[in-house]
C-alpha cells in the first residue's frame, strides 16, 4: 500500500484519472435479506468530485434496496490498463428534474421510452466515503517482469500501486 500523503483534491484527481474512460461500473447493494446484488450501471460523464451519478428506473430492485440500506459499493475495472477501483459510500435516490435534465442523453430512450420526462426516471447519487485502488504498469512485459520478480523475492518487489483513501469529510 502506498504511504504517500494525499490531499483530498489529489485523491479525487487520481480517482478521476483512473475511472474517466470506464463507462460501465458494477453497483453493489444489499437486499433486506442480507444478500448482495451487483449490476452493471453506466456512469454519467461528469467530473468525479466525490460523487457518482446514475439514472435508473424507479421500479428497479436497487431503488428498494437502497431505501432499506444506503451503503453501496461501485467497482470499476480497466483490465487493459491493469487498474481497479472500489468506491464505497452511501446512495440516495431522487426525482430531481434539474439533475435528470443535466444527465440526460438521448441514448437513455432505450430504458426510458418516454424520454427525459419519463416518470420512471430516478436519479441515483452515490456519495463516496472511501476509495481503494490498485494499479499495475500498463505495459504487460513490465507487469509480468514485476510479478516474476516479486515471486522470486518473496513479495519484496512491488508489482504495482495500492492505496485506500477516505473521502468522507466527516471522517
Amino acid at each position: 500500500m502506498s504511504n504517500a500523503p494525499h490531499s483530498r483534491d489529489e485523491s479525487l484527481t487520481h480517482i478521476q484519472d483512473l475511472i474517466k474512460d470506464i463507462r460501465i461500473a458494477m453497483l453493489t447493494t444489499a437486499g433486506e435479506d442480507g444478500r448482495i446484488y451487483s449490476r452493471p450501471m453506466a456512469t454519467q460523464e461528469t467530473r468525479f468530485q466525490g460523487e457518482l451519478w446514475f439514472l435508473t428506473r424507479q421500479d428497479s430492485g436497487k431503488v428498494d434496496e437502497i431505501r432499506h440500506n444506503a451503503h453501496v459499493n461501485v467497482a470499476y475495472t480497466d483490465a487493459k490498463n491493469a487498474s481497479f477501483v472500489s468506491l464505497s459510500g452511501r446512495a440516495e435516490v431522487s426525482k430531481d428534474k434539474a439533475k435528470i435534465h443535466e444527465l440526460w442523453n438521448p441514448m437513455y430512450k432505450a430504458w426510458f421510452p418516454k424520454g427525459e420526462d419519463d416518470p420512471e426516471i430516478t436519479v441515483l447519487r452515490v456519495v463516496v466515503e472511501q476509495a481503494e485502488y490498485w494499479e499495475a504498469p500498463a505495459n504487460a512485459i513490465l507487469r509480468n517482469f514485476q510479478i516474476l520478480r516479486a515471486a522470486v523475492t518473496g513479495g519484496e518487489t512491488k508489482v504495482g500501486e495500492h492505496d485506500r483513501v477516505t473521502l468522507d469529510r466527516s471522517a
